[in-house]
């Protein structure tokens, strides 16, 4: 790779690797700032769960549109349009004068972050030769993982010290500093003969807002809720039509001859189990660590970090591991060792259960989300031709979202029909069923992506013409 080659491909990285963690970091950094929030602000605890949820619910629902936008006008425009707009909404939500404007800012925050998310991996794809993609995929993601885990510690930590309100300040000057740079060392592409699936689109981005607005909101109401059973049922349906809309037009916003590849159909089977256990569990063991062993949001986060942590440590000699032996052991090896991390916590978990004794759990599970992140990505842009990788990374990171908002109802309905949060024995009574339940989604994940990402079969080779015995003797 010459010079100027090696540049680009850092450059790419390094932008994208800054607007992933800014817009990873947002998905869980508002949870331990909820307090302060509210006492500022006020609102309702209904108020306070949409400060979290504005931002998942369209991030999942436009993911698949904005690479599709990204695909058709521009990917660099794309992605800069959309970094101005997470920019100036975290302005918004920091200056927020009450609890509607702040979920308001949250919900466009996450409209950017929607459209960022997967033109950078198509950037990053495209500046980075094929022999060096998985080391450049794991330090992606050995980023992206640890933001998605120290949300909850940098959101305690600025919290506790400084003030809520620079949880989204943070990302301004970020923002500011990498709009020049997408400009100046990005190249603009393109997917060729991109058109605009607009009915595709309507679709996709309704039935998800239907499913994902439902998920949201059975914490508060209930599986059984009207809004609930509505937005499942509606988001259902429209989904069905899109299935059948794609079905019909080779050119959709989602082709689905993608999920014919194996490779393409068991990562994103993968992606959404992992996902589902990962966020699920996350959230309840950082509330685990301060509810039952009364420590401060700050303390929490720091004693996460051995799974937090290893993101950082693991991710890079993942991708070189990708590199050298292929994704699939990767990927597998780490969604077994996070589900071993899960299980061991649902083995051991209870009121006076030792920091000590959470350790080999904390690193199994960190170590496992390293492992899968970096190759995964890697195996889903390998899957499919160079023109329909922004496309793929669209839906990836949809069912990755999805999966964590399934992740974070389901485990808490099953934590909330167990336990609760009247005393410490209660909560652990809600905890250890809820990690069962995340454990059995990342080892279905493992499964998945074992059956799905296993080598075909040599073709049978014919014995040579001149070892064969003549015919009738």
């Amino acid at each position: 790779m010459d010079r100027h080659a090696a540049r680009r491909a850092v450059w790419a990285l390094v932008i994208a690797g800054a607007a992933g963690f800014m817009t990873a970091l947002d998905n869980l950094v508002v949870t331990t700032a909820l307090p302060s929030v509210r006492a500022d602000l006020g609102g309702t605890p209904e108020d306070l769960e949409w400060t979290v949820s504005a931002y998942t619910l369209t991030y999942a629902v436009l993911l698949m549109p904005g690479a599709a936008l990204g695909d058709r006008f521009g990917r660099r425009r794309l992605f800069g349009l959309g970094l101005l707009v997470f920019t100036g909404a975290s302005a918004a939500a920091a200056l927020a004068p009450g609890i509607g404007g702040l979920i308001a800012a949250r919900a466009v925050q996450g409209a950017g972050a929607a459209v960022m998310t997967p033109i950078a991996l198509t950037l990053l794809t495209a500046a980075t030769p094929p022999e060096r993609r998985g080391t450049a995929f794991g330090i992606w993601g050995a980023v992206n993982g640890l933001a998605v885990a120290a949300g909850p510690l940098v959101g305690g930590g600025l919290t506790e010290y400084v003030s809520w309100h620079w949880i989204f300040w943070l990302n301004v000057p970020v923002g500011l500093l990498l709009f020049p740079l997408v400009r100046l060392r990005t190249a603009e592409s393109y997917a060729p003969g991109a058109r605009l699936d607009l009915r595709g689109t309507l679709l996709v981005s309704t039935g998800l807002f239907g499913i994902v607005f439902a998920v949201v909101n059975v914490n508060a109401h209930g599986w059984t809720g009207g809004r609930v059973l509505t937005g499942l049922i509606a988001g259902g349906l429209l989904l069905v039509a899109f299935v059948r809309h794609c079905s019909a037009r080779e050119n959709s916003v989602l082709p689905l001859r993608l999920f014919r590849n194996r490779a393409f159909s068991g990562v994103n089977a993968a992606g959404l189990l992992m996902f589902f256990g990962m966020f699920g569990s996350i959230f309840l063991l950082g509330q685990f660590l301060q509810n039952v062993g009364g420590w401060t949001p700050t303390e929490a986060g720091l004693r996460m970090l051995p799974w937090t942590g290893m993101p950082l440590l693991v991710a890079p000699l993942a991708g070189r591991l990708a590199d050298r032996f292929g994704g699939r052991i990767v990927v597998v090896c780490g969604l077994a060792l996070q589900a071993t991390g899960l299980t061991l916590y649902a083995l051991t978990v209870s009121v006076d259960l030792p920091y000590a004794a959470q350790l080999p759990a904390l690193i199994a599970g960190g170590t496992g989300m390293a492992l899968y992140f970096a190759p995964a990505s890697a195996l889903v842009m390998a899957s499919v031709p160079a023109a329909e990788q922004g496309i793929a990374s669209g839906a990836h990171s949809a069912l990755r979202e999805l999966g964590g908002a399934f992740g974070v109802a389901v485990l808490g309905s099953v934590f909330a029909a167990r336990g609760g949060y009247g005393s410490p024995q209660r909560f652990v009574d809600g905890i250890a069923p809820a990690l069962w339940a995340g454990a059995a989604g990342v080892a279905l994940a493992a499964v998945a992506a074992a059956l799905a990402l296993r080598p075909a079969p040599a073709p049978a080779v014919p014995e040579p013409a001149a070892d064969r015995e003549p015919a009738g003797v």
